[in-house]
């Protein structure tokens, strides 16, 4: 849920409050965030609201929707000047907004559409969208054709290839370093490394064509050939949600008998996948 205190602090707050609180999100960890109401970063922003914006003349109008087909639906309107319009909107958004899936997904293979994904910054949507779906030990296969490169500006970019997505504790360490002032001054990379990153939980395979898989490989995820793996997995065959697959080897490509469950999802961008126990959790 956006809006409410967040499009004021952050949607007008400049870089120095998106890069900060993006790192208390990421210092937090995305998996005790992602679908949640109270945490950190938002009761950061309460504060805020309290004690610097209590006596000014805020309206906010908020709406929850979804988009089946295409055609936007809305399913609540919620008004108001204090905080309980967020807190009932939150509630409905988890109903209308979640993809709940009852078990961890073994295998989720997500496409990224080229005309939109072009980077890994962008692309790496596939893994925080997908990763409270994820069962531990589990597989993210992403089909990425058009990725080329990793950050959305060469300074990212840069950074993104010195220090990787190795995972949350790592990118911490990293932080810490008085060598590391490059990373220091760009927390919002920082918070970006912890967030593409599966934290070991589960494999992250990306099925590339624009880049070399050299370079994916070097930033800490695994590579395949997008050529190679769409004849195993092919976009234009699979329907969102749970697909049943024949089985392949996964070397020569050639059927090895047997089918395999898949669970598909054609763009991250379009919702937010959790195993129902690990939001319970």
């Amino acid at each position: 849920m956006s809006n409410h205190a967040k499009n004021l602090f952050v949607g007008v707050g400049g870089s120095d409050m998106i890069n900060k609180s993006h790192m208390v999100g990421a210092v937090y960890g995305m998996e005790r965030m992602m679908g949640r109401d109270n945490t950190p970063v938002r009761r950061i922003f309460d504060y805020g609201m309290t004690h610097f914006l209590k006596y000014r003349p805020i309206l906010f109008v908020l709406t929850v929707t979804t988009a089946p087909g295409g055609n936007i639906r809305t399913h609540g309107l919620f008004i108001g000047e204090d905080r309980r319009c967020l807190t009932e909107a939150v509630k409905l958004a988890q109903e209308k907004n979640i993809d709940f899936v009852d078990g961890g997904i073994k295998k989720c293979v997500v496409y990224l559409d080229p005309s939109e994904f072009r980077s890994t910054w962008l692309g790496n949507k596939a893994i925080y969208r997908t990763r409270m779906a994820i069962a531990d030990g589990g597989e993210l296969i992403v089909l990425a054709p058009g990725v080329d490169k990793f950050g959305e500006d060469p300074l990212c970019d840069a950074l993104i290839r010195k220090y990787g997505y190795r995972g949350r504790l790592h990118t911490l360490e990293e932080f810490r370093k008085p060598d590391n002032s490059d990373l220091r001054a760009n927390m919002g990379t920082a918070a970006h490394l912890i967030h593409g990153s599966a934290d070991g939980r589960f494999t992250v395979t990306y099925a590339v064509k624009s880049i070399t898989q050299a370079e994916i490989e070097s930033v800490g995820f695994r590579a395949a050939s997008y050529d190679e793996m769409v004849k195993r997995y092919d976009p234009a065959a699979l329907r969102p949600g749970y697909n049943t697959v024949p089985r392949t080897d996964p070397v020569t490509g050639e059927p090895a008998g047997g089918t395999e469950d898949i669970f598909y999802i054609p763009n991250p961008s379009l919702g937010l996948w959790i195993d129902r126990s690990r939001l319970a959790d």
